[in-house]
């Protein structure tokens, strides 16, 4: 199967990435990224676009894909509504409304949060927009979407987060996760279990449609 991944570069992404090039049901990854990351693989295609709003110089580059994973997303911190909104909604739906139209076979599986707000109007500025996000996107014409609300991510296998301030928290918090996890199995996962979840829905289906936690570590 061929697949596509947006942010390869962030913390999911990597993890989303090594499950799909480990996996032997998955021959080709198409990964769209702004600038080129010089990793290379068999099976790795990069595909370097820098306008993440049109597709139009890409399509043809876009054909014939079974699966998506969308892993691209960024903190609300210090963020407006009018510019979180473009980089988390107008982006996804410029990439899902393109992908729909030229593979409507196609998975698309998403990556949202613990806390979306589904009815998109609620006051959490970052919640509802991520509500909408996901809410327009299930209206798309794809084979299925799935929509994937991880709590807390423990990155494995020397992956990192691109955020320092994030890297700075994972090192501090790295031995206590074994114990957290215990105690809340259900707000804790790593970026393995997300990536085969992900990898999973995208090529076996997943019995819902929106994976919370304890959904994706069962997945």
């Amino acid at each position: 199967m061929k697949v596509l991944l947006f942010g390869a570069t962030g913390m999911i992404g990597q993890g989303v990435l090594r499950e799909c090039l480990l996996d032997p049901r998955v021959t080709q990854v198409v990964s769209l990224v702004r600038r080129p990351t010089n990793q290379t693989h068999a099976k790795l295609k990069e595909l370097v676009h820098t306008d993440f709003l049109d597709y139009g110089p890409v399509e043809s580059d876009l054909v014939g894909l079974d699966a998506c994973f969308f892993c691209l997303g960024v903190s609300s911190a210090g963020l407006d509504e009018a510019e979180y909104r473009r980089v988390t909604y107008d982006l996804t739906l410029a990439a899902a409304q393109v992908l729909s139209r030229l593979n409507p076979g196609m998975t698309f599986s998403y990556v949202s949060g613990a806390g979306t707000d589904s009815t998109g109007r609620g006051r959490i500025m970052w919640a509802r927009v991520k509500g909408q996000t996901e809410n327009d996107l299930r209206r798309l014409p794809f084979k299925a979407v799935y929509l994937f609300r991880p709590g807390v991510i423990r990155p494995l296998h020397g992956i990192q987060s691109t955020t320092k301030l994030y890297r700075i928290l994972y090192r501090v918090m790295g031995p206590f996760f074994p114990i957290l996890k215990l105690l809340s199995p259900d707000s804790f996962t790593t970026t393995e279990q997300l990536g085969r979840a992900m990898l999973h829905a995208g090529l076996e289906g997943a019995p819902k449609a929106v994976l919370e936690t304890r959904d994706i570590n069962r997945l």
